[in-house]
């Protein structure tokens, strides 16, 4: 039963976040934003193009008023984006070179001997990442100041909205800056 568990435990996959942030720039600086990219909103989107993009775009305001970011529409300090995808990947893994062996005994001399047998095949696995992008723009250099992203193995059993919430709280935690609160 613990071999069962454990291996089943080793094939589910982990959320895995990443952040980058331009050296060069003091994030304390920016304290209003606004999204740039809210034409997800639009008819031709709402047919299933990006059907999450108000659930991450509800999500990331939310963090982003705990971080003490207040939304600014006319004059922000920072443009947000955020997209979407799923990507094909590819992972190998090699079976063990040695498995099982085999054995002989009879009676009076004991004799034993095994025989290993084959191993070491190298094995594709195909599967699908889900991977959830938001960026920070500066509004007057419009330069990348940083991007926050995550990537997740999906599949029909994916509970997309239980992980895009996931994602969104641990993208904006890798935002290196609170503003306190008036």
């Amino acid at each position: 039963m613990l071999v069962v568990t454990s291996f089943l435990l080793s094939c589910s996959t982990m959320m895995q976040t990443y952040s980058y942030k331009d050296k060069s720039v003091k994030l304390k600086e920016y304290k209003t934003y606004a999204w740039a990219n809210l034409d997800y909103f639009a008819e031709e989107n709402k047919k299933g193009n990006k059907v999450y993009a108000r659930l991450i775009l509800d999500l990331a305001n939310e963090e982003l008023s705990k971080k003490g970011f207040v939304l600014d529409t006319q004059n922000p300090d920072a443009v947000f984006m955020f997209d979407t995808k799923i990507e094909d990947r590819v992972s190998y893994s090699q079976t063990p070179s040695v498995s099982v062996g085999i054995g002989v005994g009879g009676p009076g001399y004991y004799v034993g001997g095994s025989v290993p047998v084959a191993g070491g095949n190298i094995v594709q696995s195909n599967y699908n990442e889900g991977i959830l992008f938001i960026e920070m723009y500066d509004t007057k250099s419009q330069k990348l100041i940083w991007r926050g992203w995550a990537e997740e193995e999906v599949s029909y059993t994916t509970n997309f909205e239980t992980d895009i919430t996931r994602a969104v709280k641990q993208i904006f935690m890798r935002l290196p800056v609170t503003h306190k609160s008036k």
